[in-house]
């Protein structure tokens, strides 16, 4: 069993490590007369291992007795196949299943129209769904999900969102990593009215967005150059406690880049900035990129060190304070103009660069 589980995979377009390994998994089973258990000891250790053998072991195994094979040794042999896109060795697999006589369930047809949703071929994707239906099949979540991921890799978007529909009317949610994929393709393609239908979808479902499906929206009112609806996508965000993430700020600063309104993107900053949102690198960088671009570089250089020189300000008078609590009139009076100076230095990067 070890040199089985250990056996190196074979080099492309050489067929003895193949013969040997056959070899090897005959010579096994005469001499140790493995039961199922012994079989799928050896298969979980190939797959720990992410062993390239693994499907060959399990293909030698399906034809051995002693292996007492199931739809469901065939259902994950096709899930291998699948993912490795050997659509013709999966297919070979399923209809070697059939001529055993064992019966084909829902969970293997749908693997089937994964396989075939993710090579890109609706047509045998929308054979495989109408089967699972004239079988009398359950049609559930995970079956109704694989064909709309089919329908979304296929770009039929409005297919997608109409057999989301018919989930709905019969009662089944579809799963988030469905909602978000078909999100995802309205975003890319700057459908704004669509990614805000989905979007509204999510929450109708009873799916809370989080800052990544946000982001998405934003990136189709980007694409689609509506700015004020993006920005109210973050007001949103910040109404419900959750902060704008980088990539979302970042959008809407390339979006007013793009339809050259400066004075606009700093007044979207200095808003998120007065809420206590820290603008990150990579809003950062694109704004200095574009100030580079209009050549105003000095200028913020300057805004920065008249910044740095009010917090300096505002710090050395507040030491002061604290050492003169008992002082008089004349004192408070003193203080009073220190805090004038501190609310002066509140001011952010933002509203001092507009300013200016």
């Amino acid at each position: 069993m070890a040199r089985i589980v250990c056996l190196p995979p074979p080099p492309p377009r050489r067929d003895e490590d193949g013969e040997t390994l056959a070899a090897m998994l005959a010579f096994w089973v005469k001499a140790m007369r493995p039961r199922r258990a012994d079989w799928l000891l050896v298969l979980k250790e190939l797959t720990a291992m992410e062993s390239p053998l693994l499907a060959e072991v399990l293909e030698h195994a399906l034809l051995e007795d002693s292996f007492e094979a199931n739809v469901r040794d065939y259902t994950k042999l096709i899930h291998i196949y699948g993912k490795q896109k050997l659509l013709q060795k999966a297919e070979d697999a399923f209809h070697a299943m059939k001529a055993r006589g064992l019966p084909c369930d829902q969970v293997m047809l749908t693997a089937l129209m994964d396989m075939y949703s993710k090579a890109g071929d609706l047509t045998r994707a929308k054979e495989i769904f109408e089967e699972i239906g004239l079988l009398g099949l359950p049609m559930d979540k995970r079956v109704y999900g694989s064909m709309i991921m089919a329908y979304i890799r296929a770009d039929m978007l409005d297919k997608a969102e109409d057999m989301i529909s018919k989930m709905g009317d019969q009662q089944i949610v579809a799963g988030k990593e469905v909602y978000k994929a078909l999100l995802r393709a309205y975003s890319y393609k700057g459908d704004s009215d669509g990614a805000q239908r989905v979007f509204d979808a999510i929450q109708f479902a009873g799916i809370v967005p989080d800052t990544k499906l946000c982001a998405l929206l934003v990136n189709a009112y980007c694409l689609a150059n509506r700015i004020d609806e993006a920005m109210i996508v973050t007001r949103n965000m910040r109404s419900v406690g959750m902060t704008p993430c980088d990539k979302c700020i970042a959008l809407i600063l390339g979006t007013y880049e793009k339809v050259n309104r400066l004075e606009g993107a700093l007044a979207f900053l200095t808003e998120l900035e007065e809420n206590g949102v820290v603008i990150g690198q990579e809003p950062s960088q694109l704004l200095a990129g574009w100030f580079r671009r209009l050549g105003v570089v000095q200028e913020v250089e300057q805004v920065l060190k008249d910044l740095a020189e009010d917090k300096k300000n505002t710090l050395e008078p507040e030491a002061d304070r604290k050492n003169n609590l008992a002082a008089d009139r004349k004192i408070k009076r003193k203080n009073k103009s220190k805090n004038k100076s501190k609310s002066k230095s509140k001011r952010s990067f933002a509203s001092s660069l507009q300013h200016k």
